[in-house]
């Protein structure tokens, strides 16, 4: 599945992310998936119908986002990617007001598959780099010791 582990990935953030093609995520992810990791605490997505909403927040927010998966790995019915995104904060999706600041995240998302289709995804991705990026908040000052 080497080749299809890579190919899979790399459609999966040019379609969905790259592209904003929003019917690529039904094609792409069972209806009874579950996605773990996309920004709320304890929070899992289930399905299309609930991730959708998540991209279209974060494409609103960055409109400009492009994904670039920059390893793809796999493992039986697994495969990860090492990726990083960089955009441009244009929209309050957030709830943060537009800065027009430039921001670059870099992240990992696990993904296994099933008949050709997601049906569980975890992701870890710098949360924190990107609203400090945007100025939603400040990071506290370092302690240096004499």
């Amino acid at each position: 599945m080497g080749r299809t582990a890579v190919a899979f990935m790399n459609r999966w953030f040019d379609e969905v992310w790259n592209k904003g093609n929003a019917g690529a995520i039904d094609e792409m992810m069972a209806e009874d998936a579950i996605i773990h990791g996309l920004g709320e605490s304890d929070k899992d997505v289930r399905g299309p119908a609930s991730f959708k909403p998540f991209q279209a927040r974060l494409r609103a927010a960055f409109p400009d986002i492009q994904v670039t998966v920059e390893d793809t790995i796999e493992e039986g019915d697994l495969m990860a990617s090492r990726w990083t995104a960089t955009m441009t904060h244009q929209g309050d999706d957030l709830g943060v007001a537009s800065t027009g600041r430039k921001v670059t995240v870099s992240g990992m998302s696990i993904a296994r598959l099933k008949d050709g289709k997601m049906v569980e995804g975890w992701n870890n991705w710098d949360q924190m780099a990107m609203m400090q990026q945007i100025g939603a908040f400040q990071p506290a000052a370092t302690l240096v010791a004499d």
